[in-house]
């Protein structure tokens, strides 16, 4: 069992107006089937500043986070991670944003994410049994049904944070799209989702990568990240046009985006849609086109535990292991999570991290 001497410190958000607070939390009492995590490092998403900014209901009072990485600390087992290793104190492990049950029709048709009884981290109430259910928090309570990944003690914590959110997210839309080696793919939107999956391509195997953004920076980072051709999206029709679009993977969410994604999609081509994850204006498209150029279109929306593995793997594998590195810059302390959180809403790097000291 763990120290109990220090109780663990959580961020507890009470929305736009109440804002954070420090606040210490009791030890979980874990019944069967659940981790207790000692967090190492926890990134703030996107997703966390819409929910900060008063765009994205999230019900009250919780701990924010998900993207993180840590050492367990105590188990209530047996539990085992997604290769079938008993969890032990000492592994380091990331875990699934949500829980599945394994046996709802969502979970044996293969959408675990879309479990009927999900439970997300960050996203939930506090509630009595389960006080620590984010990653602003000096430790997370794992119930059952999370996945679990063990991480390579030599992938740095700031790059390790974020797979399980950008990083296998990234993997499922690939996946769900067909990407295959030889194919030219276009990345719409170069955030981090956008990075990742610009490499994540190239190491796949694909031939071209064309990297499309609003902004010259962000296209800058394109090309390091392994993208064969950049532009903005004035130009990308012509790019599409000269290279192929086999598999066209839209990340920015903007409808506009989203239009051009369909407009230049390849004959056999597929499209993978995950910006969008909020209401927005519809788009259109020709129904004749895309049933005589066998076009495909997926939703993709978080991911599996494979999913999961299959991130953390790429990771640890990748040449553009430094890069990733750079994108989170020296993360601060939990207690100056509202500097953190203004940094992150000013966009200063694709990743902000909060460290557990």
């Amino acid at each position: 069992m763990t120290d109990v001497s220090a109780r663990p410190l959580a961020a507890v958000w009470s929305g736009p107006e109440g804002g954070f607070a420090l606040e210490s939390q009791p030890w979980p009492e874990l019944a069967p089937g659940e981790v207790l995590v000692r967090v190492e490092l926890a990134t703030i998403c996107g997703s966390d500043v819409h929910t900060i900014s008063g765009d994205r209901p999230t019900p009250l009072p919780t701990v924010l986070g998900h993207e993180a990485v840590g050492v367990v600390e105590d188990v209530a087992g047996p539990v085992h991670t997604v290769d079938g290793q008993p969890v032990e104190p000492g592994m380091r492990v990331t875990w699934t944003i949500g829980t599945s049950c394994g046996s709802c029709r969502r979970c044996v048709r293969g959408v675990p994410q879309k479990c009927s009884g999900v439970r997300k981290y960050g996203h939930e109430a506090i509630t009595g049994h389960w006080r620590l259910n984010g990653g602003f928090a000096t430790h997370c309570h794992l119930v059952a049904g999370t996945g679990l990944v063990t991480v390579p003690e030599s992938l740095p914590a700031a790059v390790a944070a974020p797979a399980n959110c950008a990083t296998a997210t990234v993997v499922c839309a690939a996946r769900r799209a067909g990407l295959s080696a030889g194919d030219s793919v276009v990345v719409i939107g170069c955030g981090m989702l956008g990075l990742t999956a610009v490499a994540y391509a190239r190491e796949f195997g694909a031939d071209h990568v064309i990297a499309c953004d609003v902004d010259e920076s962000r296209r800058e980072l394109a090309l390091a990240f392994g993208a064969t051709a950049v532009c903005g999206p004035d130009e990308l029709a012509v790019l599409a046009g000269k290279y192929g679009a086999d598999v066209v993977i839209e990340l920015s969410g903007n409808h506009r985006a989203v239009q051009s994604a369909l407009d230049i999609v390849g004959m056999d081509g597929s499209v993978a849609l995950v910006g969008s994850v909020s209401p927005g204006p519809r788009v259109g498209f020709e129904p004749n086109t895309f049933v005589r150029n066998l076009t495909r279109v997926v939703g993709s929306h978080n991911y599996t535990v494979d999913d999961l593995a299959e991130a953390v793997r790429f990771l640890a594998r990748t040449p553009a292991l430094d890069l990733f590195a750079g994108l989170v810059p020296d993360p601060l302390p939990l207690r100056d999570i509202d500097a953190a959180v203004a940094a992150a809403r000013e966009g200063t790097a694709p990743r902000i991290a909060l460290r557990m000291d």
